[in-house]
């Protein structure tokens, strides 16, 4: 974690910095396979067991269970609310050899040697104690599974034009970050958890996400300029104290401008690994 950001703001508690609101849920079910865990493709063959921890609204989860069929895949989530929209999707899909369910990934309901596969993506990084989630996941693993985990690293985020206001934005986010007891540069610390929670081989990558296109600037820039204001995470900002309504209605003019720039870009850095149980 950088030094400038002080530790002892964390609350004790591992809370969801983005929340479930409209906006974030919008983007989150954009996310596939192919543009989210493509690392993970040679894993997902027809009949393999897969686990997906943090599962949120089921795009990627129903993705995996086109791929495995005829296996059930089973997606778990905190939310029971982001569970039921989840499942809803797979309905409207036509996809039945998936499900969802509340779970907890410190304590997955599930039996020891279960699956072959244990998907986590932009999960460990809001988590207080990945390492003990790791753990878990290790332990619902086959002998051979592996877990395939992918999280952003806030500390790689570049973007151009150099609008001042995503200076604070990410400035505000990371502290936001922190203090719900997460870990915003998680991108590059997944294999030192892994390390640590007893997997026997760690393979590592990494990918980025881009976006650039007129469509993807105002999807990108017009979801975070909702979020600035009227997410979770506005008001995590404003009750930690790391930024006013001020602050958060400057950053949200700030995702509308640069959103509105024909050469504007935006790229986020992932770590990505598959951790040998």
């Amino acid at each position: 974690m950088d030094t400038d950001i002080d530790r002892s703001e964390v609350a004790p508690r591992d809370e969801y910095t983005h929340g479930h609101h409209e906006s974030v849920v919008r983007t989150h079910a954009w996310r596939t396979v192919a543009n989210s865990a493509e690392y993970l493709i040679p894993h997902l063959q027809p009949g393999a067991l897969v686990l997906d921890v943090g599962s949120g609204p089921g795009s990627i989860t129903i993705d995996i269970a086109r791929r495995v069929d005829p296996a059930p895949v089973r997606g778990v989530d905190a939310s029971a609310q982001i569970v039921a929209q989840a499942a809803g999707l797979a309905a409207d899909n036509g996809v039945h050899n998936v499900e969802f369910a509340v779970d907890d990934a410190y304590r997955l309901d599930a039996e020891d040697d279960t699956y072959d596969v244990v998907h986590a993506h932009q999960v460990l990084q809001h988590l207080g104690r990945p390492e003990d989630a790791l753990r878990e996941f290790r332990r619902v693993l086959k002998p051979g599974g592996v877990a395939g985990v992918r999280d952003v690293d806030y500390g790689g985020v570049i973007w151009y034009p150099l609008v001042p206001a995503l200076d604070k934005w990410l400035d505000v986010y990371r502290r936001v970050h922190v203090w719900n007891g997460g870990d915003p540069l998680a991108g590059r610390t997944l294999k030192h958890w892994a390390v640590n929670a007893g997997f026997s081989r760690v393979d590592v990558s990494a990918s980025v996400w881009l976006f650039s296109s007129p469509a993807e600037r105002e999807w990108w820039g017009g979801s975070w300029a909702e979020r600035a204001v009227e997410s979770t995470f506005a008001a995590h900002a404003i009750e930690s104290g790391h930024a006013d309504w001020g602050d958060l209605k400057e950053i949200a003019a700030g995702w509308r401008e640069w959103a509105a720039h024909d050469d504007g870009w935006l790229l986020m850095p992932h770590g990505e690994i598959i951790a040998h149980g």
